[in-house]
This record gives C-alpha cells, sequence and structure tokens, in this order.
C-alpha cells in the first residue's frame, strides 16, 4: 500500500489512547475523564480486547466543540 496523504490522515484519526493518555489532554484526572464519559462531554471508549480505548480524533473533536460552546456563549 502506498502512503498518500489520504491514507495518513485515515491512520492518524484512528490512533487510540488509554484513559490515562486522555486524562492528559485535558488535563485531568482518569477519574475525570470518566466523569466526562458518563456525562457525554467526552465519546464512549471502544474495547480492544481487554483493554478501554479512546479515538483520539474523537476526543479532540469533543474539545472542540467545548470550545466553540464556550466561544458561542461569550459572544
Amino acid at each position: 500500500m502506498i502512503n498518500t496523504p489520504q491514507t495518513q490522515k485515515e491512520a492518524s484519526e484512528r490512533v487510540l489512547a488509554s484513559d490515562k493518555t486522555v486524562a492528559k489532554m485535558i488535563d485531568g484526572s482518569r477519574a475525570t475523564v470518566w466523569r466526562r464519559v458518563k456525562d457525554r462531554t467526552l465519546p464512549q471508549p471502544i474495547k480492544v480486547g481487554g483493554l478501554t480505548r479512546w479515538v483520539v480524533s474523537e476526543v479532540q473533536e469533543a474539545i472542540e466543540k467545548r470550545i466553540a460552546v464556550r466561544d458561542a456563549e461569550a459572544a
């Protein structure tokens, strides 16, 4: 398979992260990650074997949505 910018982009959209990594992304604790999943601020994780992981692009999208909400409320 030839690596094109599109296939590289698709692959980067499927990078997975643990709750510890997601906690670092939001500068919070692992417990905060799970609270945000419960209140639907963050996306649901997926199961990979016995592992629980988040799709990084989905977490980034959730963060961007929160920024947009904040900006809309400030306007």
